[in-house]
């Protein structure tokens, strides 16, 4: 455990580290910093895995869009405004890594990968949609959110009809096991984001309950995409469970830099507004690790801005930025992350071994995907 602050970890609840971590032995000490033989570094990593499947991304895209028309104008406009964001695509990247890795072929013209990563792509930009109007966020990717333009109730019943859309796919793909993946997750996300509502301001909540939130409401799904790729290419169970925790443990490692760099990053680079999550009172770890590692004064700091987030001043983001930086609270969000991002790649070694046949796919997105991993655990937006 690299944290050095002492958090209240546990509050009589499971933590999702024996869930995410299950299964992974822990003897491949591998640090993420170290790349390994033919490893990408920062974001050519994703641009080698996007470049690698460019045929399978092309087709997702073009049923992306195909499935986001409508006879209502407005759903396509507003839908138009997300795709114009761009976005790093990267759930439904997984939806086809782990189902070329695990061995999928297509069957005739039938190419159940693209409909189930286009499937993916919708559960999240409706929750994208949906959490903005929540948050009041004002910018999305760089560019004003779509509430912002098209107002809140807008972005609400489109964020709706993108789920409609995403089980639409669901049902004409025909598979239970798919189904109830992302009808799983989907849940989790809801209830993910609820829980995050009610440790919104309450500085008690412990390091646990807190990496219950970021398992509901960003690495739920990224486990889903790896295990449905799997569940298409018709992997075994071995395989399948592998590629979930992989999925499971680069979502933590990626919500955990999220919430990093929203008290570090460039907003300009990051593409959304920064402090966001201060001004909202929200409970992340670089708060909880200054919270606990402060003195009095800056405990009261915390609980004045956080719990009673009313009473912030003009100048308290400021404060909070400082205390931050004092007590290396993004250090420690990024150790954690490191953790995440080296069990991602250990899910990855069993991969290899519990494959009954490997493909020409194989090592290469194995490789990406690792350095996917890495990657995510030292990103700048």
């Amino acid at each position: 455990m690299r944290v050095a602050v002492n958090l209240p970890e546990t509050e009589g609840t499971a933590s999702p580290d024996a869930e995410i971590r299950s299964g992974i032995s822990g003897s491949d000490e591998r640090a993420v910093s170290d790349s390994g033989s033919g490893a990408q570094s920062g974001e050519s990593a994703l641009k080698a895995l996007a470049d690698y499947l460019a045929d399978d991304m092309l087709a997702c895209n073009r049923e992306i869009i195909a499935r986001m028309q409508s006879d209502v104008p407005l759903i396509p406009q507003l839908a138009a405004h997300l795709v114009a964001a761009g976005g790093k695509r990267l759930r439904p990247l997984l939806v086809l890594a782990a189902a070329r890795l695990a061995g999928y072929e297509e069957q005739g013209e039938a190419m159940r990968h693209i409909g189930v990563a286009a499937c993916v792509e919708f559960i999240h930009t409706a929750t994208l949609l949906h959490d903005d109007v929540v948050d009041n966020s004002q910018l999305r990717r760089g560019l004003a959110s779509a509430n912002a333009v098209f107002g809140n109730k807008a972005s609400v019943l489109v964020g709706d009809f993108l789920f409609a859309r995403a089980f639409q796919i669901l049902t004409a793909d025909g598979s239970l096991p798919v189904m109830a993946i992302l009808s799983a997750a989907s849940a989790t996300l809801a209830e993910g984001e609820v829980m995050q509502m009610t440790t919104q301001n309450d500085l008690s909540t412990s390091v646990d309950r807190y990496l219950q939130v970021i398992y509901g409401k960003t690495a739920a799904l990224f486990a889903a995409a790896c295990e449905t790729g799997a569940v298409v290419a018709g992997a075994n169970d071995e395989t399948r469970e592998a590629l979930r925790l992989y999925g499971a443990n680069l979502g933590m490692a990626f919500q955990l830099v999220d919430d990093a760099l929203d008290y570090a990053a460039d907003q300009a680079v990051l593409g959304k507004t920064v402090g966001d999550d201060f001004f909202e009172g929200k409970v992340t770890l670089p708060v909880l690790a200054a919270y606990h590692a402060g003195d009095e004064e800056e405990r009261a700091f915390w609980l004045r801005t956080i719990e009673n987030n009313d009473e912030q001043k003009e100048a308290d983001l400021g404060r909070a930025l400082e205390l931050i930086a004092k007590t290396n609270a993004i250090d420690v969000t990024m150790a954690r992350a490191r953790d995440y991002a080296d069990a991602a790649c250990e899910a990855l070694d069993r991969v290899s071994q519990t494959m009954k046949k490997m493909t020409v796919h194989t090592q290469p997105l194995r490789q990406m995907l690792m350095d996917i991993a890495r990657y995510t655990a030292t990103r700048s937006r």
